[in-house]
């Protein structure tokens, strides 16, 4: 089952999330000169894991990163347009989730 999180209208913030049974820390960061979300991953210790990564639409966002400490399933962004802007998430134009890997059992990002 998709967990959604909650974007919180800030340009700037840092969220405690259960994600695959584990404590982490989610920071959303909106950059208005680009107009572009990113999230950042901290442990429960607060020790960065994965930072800035681009928040783009229907794309599994950790796709391509092999962290051992990251949780266990894909980040991405739900919506159907083509680019995320400041009030999108707000309005609910857009959705940020994960995906646990035991919901994944046979996807593949190409196939």
């Amino acid at each position: 089952m998709t967990i959604y999180i909650d974007v919180p209208d800030m340009n700037d913030s840092k969220s405690r999330v259960t994600l695959a049974d584990e404590e982490f820390y989610i920071r959303f960061t909106y950059v208005g000169r680009t107009d572009t979300w990113y999230f950042s991953l901290y442990d429960s210790e607060n020790t960065l894991i994965l930072g800035m990564i681009k928040i783009l639409p229907l794309f599994p966002l950790t796709e391509y990163y092999t962290s051992a400490r990251l949780p266990k399933g894909k980040f991405g962004c739900f919506t159907d347009l083509a680019h995320i802007g400041r009030d999108d998430f707000l309005n609910g134009q857009a959705k940020f989730g994960f995906i646990p890997d035991s919901d994944l059992e046979g996807w593949e990002p190409y196939g």
